[in-house]
């Protein structure tokens, strides 16, 4: 694959990531009421795996022998994914599971993109894409109990 594309495409990934990072770290420390702590844990959960996958996405950049991007000015501009202020659990779950289901359909074409050019770099995503979907089906199951209560 062409290695400037891959890099770029990787460090877009990695904004995304580290959006979903502090997203879920506000929610955490923001979610309130009588059903907060097992959604709490949840969140937290998904900060730490975040942070891990942007990590494992810095990792690769630097493989390619490129430095990764961690501007914080950029970082907005280029996510996948929004930081969003919802203030209720509902809105914090809808939230973060719209952005699985952007990162799921995303790291998903990325996979295809990449078929056998950038093997390595392939199976990075198709790793991380196995948590997002499970991301995804925890915050959907998430919501769907909270939608019951």
């Amino acid at each position: 694959a062409n290695r400037a594309q891959v890099v770029e495409t990787l460090n877009t990934i990695l904004a995304t990531e580290l959006m979903c990072v502090l997203r879920y770290k506000r929610h955490y420390y923001s979610a309130k009421g009588i059903n907060s702590e097992s959604v709490k844990k949840e969140f937290l959960e998904h900060a730490q795996e975040a942070q891990q996958h942007a990590d494992r996405i810095a990792e690769r950049i630097v493989e390619l022998n490129v430095k990764p991007d961690f501007n914080p000015e950029t970082i907005t501009s280029r996510s996948l994914s929004q930081y969003s202020d919802g203030e209720t659990l509902h809105e914090m779950i809808k939230e973060d599971l719209v952005a699985e289901r952007i990162a799921v359909e995303s790291y998903s074409e990325v996979v295809r993109w990449l078929g056998e050019e950038d093997v390595t770099t392939r199976k990075l995503m198709a790793d991380i894409l196995m948590v997002e979907e499970q991301h995804a089906a925890d915050m959907q199951k998430l919501y769907g109990k909270l939608q019951s209560v």
